[in-house]
Parts: C-alpha cells; sequence; structure tokens
C-alpha cells in the first residue's frame, strides 16, 4: 500500500517526524544501534504502547530498521536507515536554534 504524501515538502517532513517521540527517537538512534530498554530508558516517561507504536511507525516510514533476535529472552533493536541517518542536519538545527533561544530567553 502506497501512501498519498502531501504536495507541501514540509508538511510531508512534519508527517514523518511530527511527534514529539520521533525526534526523540532519532536523536537516540543517531547515537548508533539501540535496544527497546535502552530507548525506553532513554525517552523518560513514555509508555511502552506509545514506544510501541512510534517504532512500528517510522519502521513503516522507512526511518528505522528492526532486527529480531530468536534467543531467550527474546530481544529487539533498532537501527535507523539511511533515509532516517539524512535527518540528523534537521536536528543538528533544532540542537543549534534550541540553544541560541535558551541564550537570548535569559534576556526576555
Amino acid at each position: 500500500m502506497v501512501k498519498e504524501l502531501p504536495a507541501c515538502p514540509v508538511e510531508t517532513t512534519l508527517m514523518l517526524i511530527s511527534d514529539r517521540w520521533k525526534v526523540l527517537i532519532i536523536r537516540d538512534l543517531l547515537e548508533g544501534t539501540k535496544r527497546f530498554g535502552e530507548l525506553k530508558r532513554s525517552l523518560g516517561n513514555i509508555s511502552q504502547k506509545v514506544l510501541t507504536a512510534n517504532l512500528r511507525s517510522m519502521e513503516e516510514s522507512g526511518l528505522l530498521s528492526r532486527k529480531v533476535f530468536a534467543e531467550v529472552p527474546p530481544h529487539v533493536e533498532y537501527t535507523l536507515t539511511k533515509t532516517g541517518y539524512s535527518l540528523k542536519p534537521i536536528l543538528d538545527a533544532m540542537v543549534k536554534w534550541g540553544l541560541e533561544y535558551k541564550e537570548n530567553s535569559k534576556s526576555y
């Protein structure tokens, strides 16, 4: 099934990463492959259900890949795809902007 993408490229990007958790998942996976538990601990107060839903959505969108290890206990690892890694400049710009905003907001 092919998803209909918005005509506006900004809207397309927002559709893929607009959720707060998705951006933070990408941030964590930019450092490398992570297991589900590592992501959950890093993200803090995200529920297991919400994390699972976001990871599934991101996998369907081609932003990350999921590898299941058939062992006892079973575990799953998540890795950004090439498409997922291509979001790095966007997150870098968000970091820069956030730092500048925090610095400038001290004068408000």
